[in-house]
């Protein structure tokens, strides 16, 4: 259960997002170089504080917590708003939080908590992230980060290698960023390469530990996200059940397509405990977290991609047309599957 605190942050992001049809807008953003509304984005930061959530006062944050930034993000994957929340707000502030590098979060995360600054994870290889797609020598980058969000538009770089995480201004010699195609048309992604560009260490720590929980952060948000999504997919379908008529009947009273949408709700909601779960147990560093993200991230992933896929046969011929939005969520199921990597499953805790 999430507290009333919580309800109301869900209702006001909704509500913001409904005022602005992000859902409508989406298609608009796709064909810009943002590839998301800036003024969606703004208001959110700037009466929701949406990019403050997670990051501690000290730094211009709210303190709140990673539960209520994942909330948010589940809420932005009902409209599949590619705003920066994900990519930076998320991951790229936790990135350097977790570096601990006390100078770089001074001077970067007040700008990530209002929204002025956003910042890009480079990580992955080719062939996914399983492997680093760029090496460090000494504070000299070189290699090609692939599958980056927010990575043609971040003000800053945070590049993860096997030797530790660095920053790097893109504007350096030696940084070339380039949007890549996607299946998933409503995610940018893109491709930065490195090639003997200078950045600046953050931290002085083992990377390991920190590549390990900023891998499990990145699969709760994930979960969260296509939670959201599936919500929706859910709900849309529900209605127009209702009012699609055949045979003289609503469809939604044949028994045959009330069973499936029930099959429906139960994975939606089996999906959203386990992504709840695992939020709270990252955030209070429980020693059962690694355990409850991989259960969510494999929950939420079929789950969504299940849904997404009834969404279509439900909706009939309507679903496949460019028109409608049943296709953009279920290309955003498989590519949410593989984002990030899929997890191999961890030691059970006795």
């Amino acid at each position: 259960m999430i507290s009333e605190e919580q309800r109301e942050l869900v209702s006001a992001v909704r509500g913001l997002l409904a005022k602005r049809d992000a859902r409508a807008g989406i298609r608009r953003a796709m064909d810009t170089d943002l590839g998301y509304d800036p003024q969606l984005w703004a208001q959110l930061c700037e009466q929701v504080g949406v990019a403050a959530l997670a990051i501690p006062e000290e730094y211009g944050g709210f303190g709140a917590g990673l539960p209520e930034s994942l909330l948010v993000v589940g809420e932005l994957g009902r409209t599949l708003a590619d705003v920066p929340m994900l990519g930076s707000a998320v991951l790229g502030a936790q990135a350097v939080l977790l570096s601990g590098d006390g100078e770089a979060c001074e001077r970067l995360l007040p700008g990530i908590a209002e929204g002025s600054r956003t910042l890009a994870v480079c990580w992955a290889g080719a062939a996914g992230w399983d492997e680093f797609g760029v090496a460090a020598d000494g504070e000299t980058l070189h290699g090609t980060a692939h599958y980056v969000l927010d990575g043609t538009i971040a003000d800053t770089l945070i590049v993860i290698t096997d030797s530790g995480l660095f920053e790097v201004d893109p504007a350096t010699a030696g940084v070339e960023r380039r949007k890549v195609a996607a299946m998933d048309p409503s995610r940018a992604l893109s491709e930065i390469t490195f090639t003997g560009a200078a950045a600046r260490r953050l931290g002085t720590g083992d990377p390991a530990p920190i590549i390990d929980r900023l891998r499990q952060i990145a699969w709760a948000a994930l979960a969260a996200e296509q939670v959201g999504a599936a919500e929706y997919c859910l709900e849309a379908t529900v209605e127009y059940t209702k009012s699609r008529v055949q045979f003289g009947r609503v469809i939604g009273s044949f028994q045959a397509l009330k069973h499936r949408m029930a099959d429906m709700y139960v994975l939606a909601e089996s999906a959203k405990s386990t992504a709840l779960t695992a939020a709270i147990a990252l955030a209070e560093d429980s020693p059962s977290a690694a355990e409850d993200v991989w259960v969510a991230r494999r929950q939420c992933s079929e789950a969504f991609s299940t849904i997404a896929a009834e969404t279509i046969q439900l909706h009939g011929g309507i679903a496949i047309t460019w028109e409608h939005d049943a296709h953009l969520y279920f290309k955003r199921a498989h590519g949410d599957a593989q984002l990030f990597g899929t997890p191999e499953r961890p030691v059970i805790h006795s």
